[in-house]
């Protein structure tokens, strides 16, 4: 059973998405909040499996609340969503952890699963918004500092991030390579150990700084 913690200051879009998620036997909404203040003390609380968090809300937006619980370093598996496609909010929320972007009036069944995805440790960057989440991402502040590395990705390991700069998961990046997931997965946490990140969307940020991909 997946656990997921539902946040959104609308009370109709709350209603909505928990009534959408109860018909589903493999998720449970265990909690749901209307500002990010509750949401934090929830999330810590009950440690659910994946947090739908709305961007805009009264208090602390999604971003803060992302941002804080990554401090806290009590950040579980959270899509965002929105109202709007907001590409300030998906870049930003790439940098504080977020594992998904989601429009509210997504359908049930892609709804299901992303969260299905994002509580198998996968991202919902999909290929159809690379192109725009790379260019936004060059715009902004780099997160780090630029620094020679010590142990330079292989050519492999470089096609490897590439993919993962365009969404696809283990198993898509295996059939694109021709190799077995179980490889792919040990490549990708080469490239972690290499890039000296912990995760898969900071690898990507990593990658584009330092000119890699």
């Amino acid at each position: 059973m997946i656990r997921v913690i539902l946040v959104d200051d609308q009370n109709l879009i709350r209603t909505g998405i928990a009534g959408l998620l109860a018909m589903l036997p493999d998720i449970l909404v265990v909690a749901e909040a209307a500002n990010g203040e509750t949401a934090l003390e929830l999330i810590e609380q009950l440690q659910p499996d994946v947090v739908l968090l709305d961007v805009r809300m009264p208090k602390m937006s999604g971003i803060e609340v992302l941002q804080e619980l990554n401090a806290r370093q009590h950040l579980p598996a959270t899509i965002l969503l929105t109202t709007f496609d907001d590409d300030e909010a998906l870049f930003h929320g790439m940098r504080a952890g977020a594992k998904g972007f989601l429009l509210k009036d997504i359908c049930l069944e892609r709804l299901s699963a992303a969260i299905r995805s994002v509580a198998r440790g996968e991202s919902l960057f999909r290929p159809a918004i690379t192109e725009r989440v790379l260019h936004g991402l060059q715009e902004l502040a780099p997160a780090y500092v630029a620094e020679q590395l010590h142990d330079p990705l292989t050519q492999r390991e470089i096609e490897i991030l590439a993919l993962m700069a365009g969404g696809f998961n283990n198993r898509e990046i295996a059939d694109a390579q021709g190799t077995s997931e179980g490889t792919v997965k040990n490549q990708v946490s080469s490239i972690l150990s290499k890039l000296a990140v912990r995760d898969r969307v900071r690898a990507v940020l990593r990658g584009l700084q330092l000119g890699i991909i």
